[in-house]
């Protein structure tokens, strides 16, 4: 982490907390969120930091800009509101307008990142949900962090995304069901139980094995299957050969086998 904003935060958040307790209205909410931006998460108020930004007819609330160049979208709602994924829609027009990945949806409170993308129509993922009310310093400290000035610029949120991307269900999930790490599997439960279990049969344990938000990120259970060089499309054999979950046999050896030892030569 690029600064340390535990103790500016601190100092921060009663103020935060107290604003929703008074349940204070949108405008003055974004008050208190700019001075977070300013002095928790050291961005210059005057050139970095654009109140109602505009591309086209689009408007959002805050645009954070490093080099000129605008690298996160905030839509702030009212201190007691209750942030919902509908809420990022006018920032979603803005992003895909400015081709902007980053939006944060916060009441001051509680803070959602959202990651953006734009290839086919624009979908978006929520990276972390951070409410400052309930959890710890640590994660507060972790999460908000990442929106700091420097860790911006330096390219930390995006390590974070590519990071997070990673583990996701989906990625794992890719990982899991390939023709090879089945084939490992079956290898496996084949040398401890003793029975060979059918790819197919495999690949629809794990899948129910995972909870429902799992299954619905991964979808349909789907093997990938690797690409058969034309030897493989050629000859069956050699492809069963290659199978890891196939019974290894011994070839003979005629030095060493009775049964060709003593057998004259040219027999």
């Amino acid at each position: 982490m690029a600064a340390d904003i535990r103790k500016p935060l601190k100092r921060y958040l009663p103020h935060l907390l107290k604003a929703r307790e008074d349940n204070l209205n949108e405008a003055d909410t974004l008050v208190r969120i700019i001075k977070v931006f300013e002095e928790v998460l050291c961005y210059d108020p005057m050139g970095e930091i654009t109140r109602e930004a505009q591309i086209k007819d689009k408007y959002v609330d805050l645009a954070i800009k490093i080099d000129d160049t605008v690298r996160l979208l905030v839509e702030a709602k009212s201190a007691a509101t209750v942030l919902r994924d509908r809420h990022i829609e006018q920032a979603q027009h803005y992003a895909a307008s400015g081709n902007i990945p980053w939006v944060v949806l916060t009441n001051g409170v509680v803070w959602n990142l959202y990651h953006l993308s734009f290839e086919e129509g624009v979908e978006y993922v929520r990276a972390f949900s951070l409410d400052l009310s309930t959890d710890s310093a640590d994660r507060a400290e972790e999460l908000l962090g990442l929106l700091e000035r420097q860790a911006v610029k330096k390219g930390e949120l995006d390590d974070y995304w590519e990071h997070r991307a990673a583990l996701s269900a989906e990625s794992i999930g890719c990982a899991i069901f390939t023709e090879e790490t089945l084939k490992f599997i079956r290898r496996e439960i084949r040398r401890r139980e003793g029975i060979l279990i059918d790819e197919e049969d495999l690949a629809k344990a794990i899948h129910e094995m995972l909870s429902n938000e799992a299954r619905e990120q991964i979808g349909p259970v789907k093997i990938r299957r690797r690409a058969k060089s034309r030897k493989q499309a050629a000859s069956p054999e050699l492809e069963k050969s290659a199978d890891p979950a196939a019974p290894i046999q011994a070839v003979a050896d005629p030095a060493t086998d009775p049964a060709t030892k003593h057998q004259p030569k040219g027999t």
